[in-house]
């Protein structure tokens, strides 16, 4: 992920601001960290330069 998109990303539940906690980078790339929104503290992971900013509500037990 580009450290530069932070200017246009927001909170996908409350359109928060979200803020930046990089766990490893190169050059201008986040490669792994979180995102975590300041108003709703929602938090998403970032993994192998890609933000998974999915929605997602609790875990169902419901495997086979």
């Amino acid at each position: 992920m580009k450290k530069d998109i932070m200017d246009i990303l927001c909170c996908p539940v409350c359109k928060g601001p979200l803020r930046l906690k990089i766990e490893e980078a190169e050059d201008d790339e986040v490669i792994t960290g979180t995102l975590t929104c300041s108003t709703c503290q929602v938090s998403y992971p970032i993994r192998d330069g890609i933000a998974d900013l999915l929605i997602r509500s609790e875990e169902k037990s419901t495997r086979i």
